[in-house]
């Protein structure tokens, strides 16, 4: 059967990316076929589609979204045709109206979470999810650094740091996205265009610095990032929109004071099932119960993913931003 998607046949900018009819065959062993409602976006659908993260071409976009089970391939067992259900992973392709995907990333959706809520929170919901409970487990009365606080990833971050006691300090680029972080939940906000980051960290701990920085920004922040954590601290470095780490020597972790680093991905963290399963009912358990709200600040029908990628690029989003078939 027929069906409208984006494709790259080539690496780019927005402009490489064509809507497409695709045709979408049967599921096979291990695979499901999904009609989607909602489609996430994320930054690294740009990864993919500069070449900053290489994959074979022609492919496909996109790695979160939510819709109905239509059919399931031989051996599938915990998901069925009629299944509301939601994901966030590989493999590329979720820039489509229907898609034949490995079933295992499949998550039944709860009653209480609807279609476009679960597109714009799987991703990034996950991602919070390992990052504040198994890369660095943060405990109630801490304070820590996240970048890109008003960002999707950040706001859910905002909200689950307040839900659990922590103290949040978040980076911004404008004064309204400071107030947008600081009414989910940040204790503090630095302006990054305004105030020196690592000053002000300073000034918040009384000098002590914070045993956590979490990064998705990347070069501009990188080295700040190691200025703000006190010895023995961890860099989470998980992203970065404004361009790669640039090489540096190990020795910049000793001179700080015996620091760690990691770069973690979601794809290690989810790689076993029942961990995937203990993720999602965590996440779900924090948007249904109202904790932590899901906040769907754009959206672009799936023909207008070219735009959605510039305002993403450009820093004009807040929050989530979804696609709708």
């Amino acid at each position: 059967m027929k069906a409208k998607a984006i494709r790259i046949n080539r690496t780019g900018g927005p402009e490489v990316m064509e809507y497409v009819d695709v045709e979408v065959g049967d599921p096979g062993p291990g695979e499901a076929r999904v009609r989607q409602h909602a489609i996430g976006l994320n930054f690294i659908d740009v990864y993919f589609r500069t070449g900053l993260y290489p994959m074979p071409l022609p492919a496909g976009l996109g790695q979160e979204g939510a819709g109905v089970v239509e059919a399931v391939g031989e051996g599938v067992t915990h998901v069925k045709p009629g299944d509301r259900v939601a994901y966030a992973g590989r493999p590329n392709g979720a820039y489509s109206e229907l898609r034949v995907m490995p079933a295992d990333i499949l998550l039944k959706l709860p009653d209480a979470i609807g279609f476009e809520t679960a597109a714009a929170m799987m991703l990034q919901g996950l991602t919070v999810q390992y990052l504040f409970n198994r890369t660095y487990k943060i405990k109630s009365g801490e304070t820590i650094l996240f970048h890109a606080a008003a960002g999707g990833v950040g706001l859910i971050a905002c909200q689950w740091a307040r839900a659990v006691g922590v103290n949040l300090i978040g980076t911004v680029g404008s004064k309204e996205k400071a107030e947008l972080a600081k009414a989910h939940g940040a204790a503090h906000v630095i302006n990054y265009n305004t105030e020196d980051i690592v000053q002000r960290v300073m000034e918040i701990t009384n000098g002590e610095k914070v045993p956590v920085v979490y990064d998705s920004v990347g070069k501009d922040t990188f080295t700040r990032s190691l200025d703000c954590l006190r010895p023995l601290g961890l860099m989470v470095s998980f992203g970065n929109s404004s361009g790669a780490v640039p090489p540096f020597s190990l020795s910049e972790l000793a001179s700080r004071g015996s620091l760690y680093i990691t770069r973690p991905s979601l794809a290690h963290y989810a790689a076993r099932r029942e961990d995937l399963e203990a993720m999602a009912a965590d996440l779900f358990d924090m948007v249904a119960s109202g904790k932590v709200k899901i906040e769907v600040n754009q959206k672009f029908p799936l023909a207008d993913a070219a735009k959605a990628h510039i305002a993403l690029e450009s820093r004009q989003t807040t929050g989530s931003t979804i696609l709708l078939p």
